[in-house]
């Protein structure tokens, strides 16, 4: 995966896409192995053509890598929860890096609303996801409280054509 930009420095202005860049984008959503060739078939433009978009998509940070999804349950973290927390005031920072390390961490957003941050972790079990929030998020002294939510099904949703 991409590396995130540091947060002091400013991210280039958002380029408008055109269609073909969003044909492009629906289709290595879809499928992040698709060959150039496949691509640049379906967009109807040459090879070369749609490396170069490419490219500039990743280069402008629009595409910020490449990724697998995983089947959580089959890959030996069966237990998934959203993790709502309540923090001090501008300690964003400093708890995201913190949660950041934390085993089993797939997801981190600063939200407004009734709690400032949400946590989407994967773990083995509920022991497993008890230990992580009660003496691993607990325990980060700028965390206020949590609440839980436990993940009873999910399912990912396929980018729209």
């Amino acid at each position: 995966m991409a590396e995130r930009p540091q947060d002091s420095a400013a991210p280039p202005p958002p380029r408008p896409l055109d269609a073909i860049d969003q044909g492009i984008l629906r289709i290595l959503q879809a499928d992040g192995r698709a060959s150039i060739r496949s691509v640049a078939e379906r967009v109807h433009v040459s090879r070369a053509n749609a490396y170069a978009r490419i490219n500039r998509l990743v280069e402008d940070g629009v595409i910020r890598g490449f990724s697998a999804r995983v089947d959580h349950e089959r890959a030996g973290q069966g237990t998934s929860a959203y993790i709502t927390l309540k923090i001090v005031q501008n300690s964003w920072r400093t708890v995201r890096e913190q949660l950041e390390e934390l085993p089993g961490a797939a997801h981190i957003a600063l939200v407004g609303g009734d709690f400032d941050v949400l946590l989407l972790v994967h773990t083995p079990d509920n022991r497993a996801l008890r230990e992580l929030v009660l003496t691993r998020i607990q325990a980060i002294p700028q965390v206020l409280s949590t609440r839980t939510l436990l993940v009873f099904e999910e399912q990912d949703l396929e980018p729209r054509n």
